[in-house]
C-alpha cells in the first residue's frame, strides 16, 4: 500500500521518467497503427504522445518566453514538432507527425534525466539532517529535562550518556570519554576528550558520561555548517552549464528568427509564392531542429554511463562523465578512502625472552575486557591464539589497562603508563617505538609481573641454610636490603594503524602517468600520521588536521589553480568538498549516505583503480561527443543550404535529419563496448 507521502515522493521524483516512457509507448503504437493502415487510431495515439511528452517542455519554454523574454530549445522543439505535424496533416504526409513525436520523445528523455539530477540535492540534505539530534538532555534548576535542540540557549548544561550522539557543539565541563568523530573530522582513531575540550554535534560518545556547556547557538554547530555548505555548493551553477544555457537560448533565437525571415522575405526578394515560402520555412524548422545535436550527446553519455556501471562505476549524471575526462588535479580523503578505515595490528615486536605470540596473548587477555578500538584490533589479531580473559581488570582512561592472569599482573598501554611499573624500558624497543610512531602508527606496550620467578630466584642463592641458625628473627633485617622487590618485565610492543589500501599506491602512480598534474591528500588526522601515509603513497601535497569547511577551502584553492578538480571521499566530513569539486567521487561500500548522495560518481566496490578507468572513459566520451557534434552540425548546414537553394523537399529533409540523428546515435553507442 502506498501512503500519501510515499505516493507524493514517487510522483515528484519519477513523473518525468513515467512521461517519457508513456510518450514512447504511444508513439510506438501510433507508428504501428499508421503502417498497418489504421489512420484513425494513429491520429488519436500520436497527439497523445505529443501531449504527454511535450507538456513539460512546452510549459518551461512558454514560462521562459513570458517571464524572461527569452527563447530556448524547449520552445523551438515544440514549434518544430507542431510545424511538422501541421505540415503532415496539410499535405497528408503523416510520417511527419511521427518525426515531430520523435523530437518530443528525445526531449522528454532528457527532461527525465535532468529531473533525477535535481532530486539529489534534496536527498543529500535530508541525509545530513538525519544525523542531527532533535532533543537534548539539559540540567535546569537541578533537574534533568529533555528539550528540543532549538530551545537550547548559550550557557545551558547538557548531559550526554555513554553511546549517545552529541546533540550540539559544546565544551566539556565534567567527565572524560573517547569520542568517535570520524564522521565529522575524518580522524581514524577515537579521540580522548576531557574537561575543557570542545565536542561536535553528530559525534558518538564512548564509555564515559559527559556534562557539556553550550558556548554557541545550536545553528552555529559544525554539522549545521556542513549542511549549509552542501546546499550552497550544489546550487551554484558552474560556468560550463551557464555557457550551455546561453548557447541553447541563442541557438533557438537564431533559428526562430531565421524561420520567420525565410517565410516572409523570399516572396518579396525572389518572387516565391507563399505556399513555397511556407513549405520551405516549415522544412527549415524540421531540418534545423536540434534533434541531431541532442542525439550527438545524450546517447553517448548514456552509453558511457552503462559502460561504467558494468565496471562498478556509477555516474549520477552525464555531465560528470564528460567532466571527469578534463580533470587536472585530484584530492583524496585519507581515512576510509586511501586507507581501509579499520584499525589493524601491523607489527608485533617482542623482547629476547618472549615470542610474538606471548605478547599478543598477554595483550589480548586484558584488552578483551576493553571496548577501546585499539584493544579490539589486538583481540582480532589474536583470534587464532590460545589465551584466557584476565580478571580484576582496571582501565586507566587515556593511559592503559591492567588485569590478572593466573596470579600474574599484566598491563598494556602507553610508554608513560608502563614506566610507572617498569624501571627501565628496553632501549632497543624505545627506538623501534619512536620509528613506528613517526610512521603514523600507535604503539601499545605490554608488560607483566611474575611473583614466583623473583622469589624462587632469591631462594636459590644459598640463603636457605641461614633459617636453621636461629637467625630467623633477624633475617629480614639482615638480608631484606639485598632482595629486590618483584618488578614488571616488558614483553614487547604492538603497533596498530589504519592500514593503507593495497591498490592505493599503484592507483596514484597510474593517475600521474595518465596526466593528472596534482595528487593531494586531505585528512583530519595529525600532520605526522598524514605525512607518513603520504610518503608511502607518493602524493604531491598533504593537508592535515582539517575540518569539513577546511577541505572545502582547499578544493576551492585547487580549482583556482587547476580549474577542473576531482574529490574522492567517503565520510560526512567530505560532503562539502565533494559538492564543491568539479567531480565528486564517493566510495560505495565504505561511504556514508551523505557522501554517496552528494558525489557525482560512486565506486561501487571501493576499488580505487576504477578512478583511472573512469577518467579514460570520460576522455573517450569527450572525443566521441566532439565527433558527433561535428557530424550533426555538418548535416544541419548541408540541409539548410539545400533547403534555401530549393534542392531538397521536405521528405528528403526529414530523411537527412533523421539519418544524421541515427548516425550520431550509433556513433555514441560505441561506448557500450569496453
Amino acid at each position: 500500500m502506498l501512503y500519501p507521502e510515499r505516493l507524493h515522493q514517487f510522483t515528484k521524483e519519477h513523473a518525468d521518467a513515467v512521461a517519457a516512457l508513456a510518450c514512447a509507448l504511444f508513439l510506438l503504437c501510433g507508428w504501428f497503427a499508421l503502417h498497418l493502415g489504421f489512420l484513425g487510431w494513429a491520429l488519436l495515439l500520436l497527439p497523445i504522445a505529443y501531449v504527454i511528452g511535450g507538456y513539460e517542455s512546452a510549459r518551461e519554454g512558454l514560462t521562459t518566453l513570458i517571464k524572461e523574454k527569452e527563447l530556448d530549445v524547449d520552445l523551438l522543439m515544440i514549434v518544430a514538432a507542431l510545424g511538422a505535424a501541421g505540415l503532415g496533416l496539410w499535405r497528408r504526409e503523416y510520417y511527419l507527425i511521427i518525426d515531430g513525436a520523435i523530437l518530443i520523445l528525445i526531449f522528454a528523455i532528457s527532461g527525465a534525466l535532468e529531473g533525477y539530477a535535481m532530486q539529489r540535492t534534496e536527498r543529500s540534505i535530508r541525509s545530513l539532517m538525519s544525523l542531527t539530534q532533535d532533543t537534548a538532555r539539559v540540567v535546569r534548576r537541578g533537574k534533568e529535562e529533555v528539550i528540543p535542540i532549538k530551545q537550547l540557549q548559550v550557557g545551558d548544561e547538557i548531559i550526554v550518556k555513554p553511546g549517545e550522539l552529541i546533540p550540539t557543539d559544546a565544551v566539556i565541563v565534567e567527565g572524560y570519554s573517547t569520542l568517535n568523530q570520524a564522521a565529522i573530522t575524518g580522524e581514524s582513531l577515537p579521540v580522548e576528550k576531557t574537561v575543557g575540550d570542545e565536542v561536535f554535534a553528530g559525534t558518538l560518545n564512548g564509555y564515559g558520561a559527559l556534562k557539556l556547556k553550550l558556548h554557541q547557538p545550536p545553528e552555529s554547530s559544525l554539522i549545521q555548517r556542513v549542511i549549509r555548505l552542501v546546499q550552497q555548493a550544489q546550487t551554484e551553477t558552474p560556468p560550463s552549464q551557464q555557457f550551455i544555457e546561453r548557447f541553447e537560448r541563442g541557438y533557438a533565437r537564431v533559428i526562430v528568427i531565421a524561420g520567420i525571415l525565410l517565410l516572409i522575405l523570399p516572396p518579396f526578394l525572389w518572387n516565391w509564392d507563399w505556399e513555397t515560402a511556407i513549405y520551405r520555412a516549415l522544412t527549415f524548422l524540421v531540418v534545423a531542429s536540434p534533434c541531431a545535436l541532442m542525439a550527438a550527446i545524450m546517447p553517448t553519455l548514456l552509453s558511457g554511463i552503462a559502460n561504467g556501471a558494468r565496471q562498478g562505476i556509477l555516474f549520477k549524471n552525464g555531465a560528470q562523465l564528460e567532466m571527469i575526462g578534463k580533470v587536472r588535479a585530484i584530492a583524496f580523503d585519507k581515512t576510509g578512502t586511501l586507507t581501509t578505515g579499520f584499525l589493524e595490528v601491523c607489527e608485533v615486536i617482542s623482547t629476547s625472552d618472549y615470542t610474538k605470540a606471548d605478547v599478543l596473548k598477554a595483550a589480548a587477555s586484558v584488552e578483551s575486557r576493553s571496548e577501546h578500538p585499539l584493544g579490539q584490533a589486538i583481540v582480532k589479531a589474536s583470534t587464532n591464539l590460545d589465551w584466557q580473559a584476565a580478571t580484576e581488570v582496571q582501565a586507566f582512561p587515556g593511559q592503559g589497562i591492567v588485569g590478572m592472569i593466573d596470579d600474574q599482573e599484566v598491563l598494556a598501554g602507553k610508554d608513560d603508563f608502563v614506566k610507572k611499573y617498569v624501571a627501565n624500558l628496553p632501549k632497543n624497543l624505545i627506538e623501534i617505538a619512536k620509528n613506528l610512531e613517526l610512521q603514523g602508527k600507535t604503539v601499545v606496550w605490554i608488560a607483566e609481573k611474575r611473583w614466583g620467578d623473583w622469589e624462587m630466584g632469591r631462594w636459590g642463592e644459598g640463603e636457605m641454610g641461614r633459617w636453621g641458625d636461629g637467625e630467623m628473627g633477624r633475617w629480614g633485617e639482615r638480608f631484606q636490603p639485598n632482595i629486590p622487590l618483584p618488578q614488571h618485565q616488558v614483553l614487547g610492543i604492538i603497533a596498530i594503524a589504519d592500514t593503507v589500501r593495497s591498490q592505493a599506491a599503484e592507483t596514484i602512480s597510474r593517475l600521474k602517468k595518465l596526466g593528472i598534474e596534482q595528487i593531494v591528500m586531505l585528512t583530519g588526522d595529525n600532520q605526522q600520521t598524514a605525512e607518513s601515509v603520504a610518503r608511502e603513497l607518493g602524493v604531491d601535497r598533504v593537508y592535515a588536521e582539517l575540518l569539513p569547511e577546511d577541505k572545502l577551502h582547499v578544493i576551492r584553492r585547487l580549482q583556482q589553480e587547476y580549474k577542473t578538480v576531482a574529490m574522492v571521499g567517503d565520510g560526512i566530513n567530505d560532503a562539502p568538498a565533494l559538492a564543491q569539486a568539479s567531480v565528486g567521487i564517493a566510495m560505495g561500500t565504505a561511504g556514508s549516505d551523505v557522501a554517496l548522495e552528494t558525489a557525482d560518481i560512486v565506486l561501487m566496490a571501493d576499488r580505487l583503480e576504477k578512478i583511472e578507468a573512469a577518467i579514460r572513459l570520460g576522455k573517450r566520451t569527450q572525443a566521441i561527443v566532439k565527433q558527433n557534434i561535428t557530424i550533426a552540425l555538418g548535416f544541419i548546414i548541408l540541409l539548410l543550404i539545400g533547403n534555401f537553394l530549393g534542392e531538397i523537399n521536405l521528405p528528403i529533409g526529414v530523411v537527412g535529419h533523421e539519418g544524421s540523428t541515427v548516425l550520431v546515435t550509433l556513433s555514441g553507442l560505441r561506448l557500450l563496448k569496453n
